[in-house]
């Protein structure tokens, strides 16, 4: 069974569950798990949300690490007013806060990106505002228990941790792909001198950031010789490995770029106008080789593949325009305008690059939340049980093939 954790336009936090195994009509099953206060005025809506990765502070060595990961699985909420909470979910689909803040300078601005990491919770808003709020399990004090923050660009619209929390990414309006230390970031850097000799003026866009690692340059000119425009709605890391050196961005334009960090500062692929909805509006990487899933601003949700760029299957049967994106090894859930959440299931991209693939994939389940939802994340503990299982597995192979001695 998977568990996903949805957020809506007026403040409330559901809890998804898809059985396949289920025996009933509908294999889904929707409850409340976090309704906010009634209060007057316009609702608050819930921007983001972001759940604990697997091994999070934790060892793989040993079962009981595993089995403690999946008790303590952590969730974050960042909504529209500004307020955040850090909290604990539990196996029962119960709600415990640990800790709860406010982002001051929210007002025009919206949260563009929340991680967990190392009872960590990093925000960032569309004005560059970067906070890291750290908190405890047990409800105990901890050292540095002070929030740190960062001022990065403004006009963002997407921010993405790297999986081992030492770089981020983000983009945004004329705002190209960019990738920071965090650490530096989140401390007091003093700006650079200027050279006192005016022998040589570098050009303003390689004057980077005192915590800036590296950062992309423009594409070239287009065949009128015109400045493209840089419009990225949204990005993602291709790897969930910790160099974090393949970055893949989305574009207003409908086109998906990818960068390796490495190699050059121009995209090392383009894929132009892939999206055909007014651009590309969410992005996210498979759980498969050379598998990336891509939505744009209307109701078109596809699986494209790395290696070309070429639009593998569509999936059919969505009305509405797609507002979030959330995916596991078997399948993925999408979050709608039309008030609802639908379960696809998933085909791998072929062996071998541009070779025809008969299975596509499929809505397998849909359900109606009542009020729009607009972000979806996966609590990821299925691949945690699935470690006990494997592990038990293992114990099993190792007694077996032991040789018996009177």
């Amino acid at each position: 069974m998977s568990r996903f954790l949805l957020g809506d336009e007026i403040g409330n936090i559901k809890i998804l569950c898809y059985n396949p195994e289920s025996t009933e009509e509908s294999k889904c099953t929707i409850s409340k798990l976090y309704q906010p206060a009634v209060v007057a005025g316009p609702s608050i809506g819930v921007q983001k949300l972001a759940t604990s990765s697997q091994g999070e502070g934790y060892a793989k060595s040993t079962v009981n690490c595993v089995l403690n990961q999946v008790s303590q699985a952590k969730l974050a909420a960042a909504f529209s007013d500004g307020t955040c909470f850090a909290s604990s979910l539990k196996d029962d689909d119960s709600l415990e806060t640990l800790l709860e803040w406010k982002e001051p300078r929210i007002v025009a601005n919206k949260f563009v990106g929340m991680s967990i990491l190392d009872s960590s919770v990093y925000t960032c808003t569309s004005n560059g505002m970067l906070r890291r709020t750290p908190f405890s399990l047990d409800g105990e004090a901890i050292e540095n228990s002070q929030p740190q923050t960062g001022i990065l660009p403004s006009r963002l619209r997407d921010w993405r941790l790297s999986a081992d929390g030492t770089t981020f990414a983000y983009g945004g309006d004329e705002v190209d792909l960019s990738v920071w230390n965090t650490e530096l970031a989140l401390s007091t850097q003093p700006v650079p001198a200027k050279p006192v000799d005016g022998t040589k003026k570098r050009k303003r866009n390689d004057d980077f950031f005192p915590s800036e690692i590296w950062r992309a340059r423009n594409v070239p000119n287009d065949s009128l010789s015109l400045r493209q425009p840089i419009r990225i709605t949204a990005l993602t890391y291709l790897s969930s490995s910790t160099n974090g050196h393949h970055i893949v961005t989305g574009t207003q334009f409908g086109d998906v770029r990818r960068y390796d960090t490495r190699a050059a500062r121009r995209p090392v692929s383009i894929w132009t106008g892939i999206a055909k909805v007014n651009g590309v509006k969410t992005l996210e990487k498979g759980f498969s080789e050379n598998e990336l899933f891509m939505s744009d601003n209307g109701s078109n949700l596809s699986s494209v593949d790395l290696r070309t760029g070429g639009i593998l299957y569509t999936y059919k049967g969505i009305s509405g325009a797609i507002s979030s994106i959330a995916q596991t090894p078997d399948v993925v859930v999408s979050t709608s305008l039309d008030r609802y959440a639908r379960v696809h299931s998933v085909v791998s991209p072929p062996p071998v690059a541009r070779a025809h693939q008969e299975k596509k994939g499929q809505v397998l389940e849909k359900v109606y939340v009542t009020s729009i939802p607009t972000v979806v994340v996966w609590d990821k503990q299925i691949s945690a049980k699935a470690e006990i299982e494997e592990t038990n597995e293992d114990d099993d192979e190792v007694w077996d093939t032991m040789e018996h001695i009177s």
